[in-house]
């Protein structure tokens, strides 16, 4: 159940969007502890076993409310989710789980637009969106349907906090078994092609909480990412191998490999849908291989480290130590690279 309420903290009544991700549940479970109230719109499930009805029933657990409704449907989000009543912000932390474009667009969009438009009939003064830094070279679909919400919404005349985190942990703990077996640690290039400044869950969580009083946040789009100095993949699996006590090796994958896998699913593609989706989480992992998770300088085009704001206090390799330990399990995205 929630704890008590923080000294200062006003309590308030928050509708929650995507609380059922990982990213999502420490959200709630942080709005709750500081003695919020939490509505967490979710979507109707038939099967009480699955992955989703668990992580509802975790919430409903720590106290939320769970009112299940058809986020693409206006009159759904409104008769069954706010119900009439006063919320003092909607916090969404939805997005699409494969990144394809049927699945970004519904979500990444049409559903938000649908939310926004709810939110706005029924008074909420304040929206606080879960984007991503990636959206500021949009190339991809589900960044251009994340893009074009944020745009929606900052047109709306409702208050809003954009915020674009940088990578999370279980994005980039996918080798960290693979590396336990003493098999090798894949990078692309050299491994120094990119970098980012990753965010833990419960980081992030405390910043979107903070997002509801700080008015210095409001109007603002806001990029933030974990403590401490920009991450290679090569440093990752350099650390990873120094946690586990042996010498570190690496197979290194080249770009041009990707750009292949890419142009045979396109081509495919054309006579066979199926393979249309396979082109672009192709182009997904060559985003995330070649493309920094940092700040994007406009004048230069270049990713900036200096640049890109940190917060809280974990670190990705104490998360990696816990993973090796076994004292937590990383649940990873449908599309991550490794």
């Amino acid at each position: 159940m929630a704890s008590e309420q923080q000294v200062g903290v006003q309590r308030r009544h928050i509708l929650v969007l995507g609380g059922t991700g990982t990213i999502g549940r420490a959200t709630v479970r942080t709005l709750l502890s500081r003695g919020h109230s939490v509505v967490c719109l979710v979507r109707p499930v038939s099967n009480q076993g699955d992955s989703l009805s668990r992580s509802a029933g975790e919430l409903a657990h720590a106290g939320a409310t769970l009112r299940p409704c058809d986020l693409s449907d206006p009159g759904s989000i409104a008769n069954e989710g706010i119900r009439g009543e006063r919320f003092d912000a909607m916090l969404s932390c939805l997005a699409s789980r494969t990144g394809a474009p049927d699945d970004a667009w519904p979500i990444d969009h049409d559903c938000h637009v649908a939310a926004l438009q709810q939110a706005k009939a029924s008074e909420i003064p304040h929206v606080i969106l879960l984007s991503a830094i990636c959206v500021q070279k949009p190339i991809l679909e589900f960044q251009k349907a994340k893009l074009a919400f944020e745009r929606k919404l900052i047109a709306s005349q409702v208050d809003y906090t954009i915020v674009r985190p940088t990578a999370f942990y279980k994005s980039l703990s996918g080798q960290v078994e693979r590396v336990r077996q003493g098999k090798p640690f894949m990078v692309f290039g050299d491994g120094t092609l990119t970098s980012c400044k990753p965010i833990s869950d419960d980081d992030l969580a405390a910043y979107l909480a903070d997002c509801i009083d700080l008015p210095e946040r409001r109007n603002r789009i806001l990029a933030i990412g974990g403590p401490g100095k920009a991450i290679t993949p090569r440093m990752q699996g350099e650390e990873l191998f120094s946690l586990i006590g042996r010498p570190p090796r690496f197979i290194h994958i080249p770009i041009a490999l990707l750009d292949v896998f890419i142009f045979a699913f396109a081509t495919l593609g054309r006579f066979v849908p199926s393979l249309r989706a396979k082109a672009e989480f192709a182009r997904i992992g060559r985003y995330y291989a070649t493309e920094s998770m940092l700040v994007l300088n406009p004048a230069n085009g270049r990713y900036d480290a200096d640049a890109t704001p940190s917060t809280g206090s974990d670190t990705l390799f104490g998360y990696y130590e816990q993973l090796l330990e076994g004292e937590v399990t990383a649940e990873r995205g449908e599309h991550a690279v490794f």
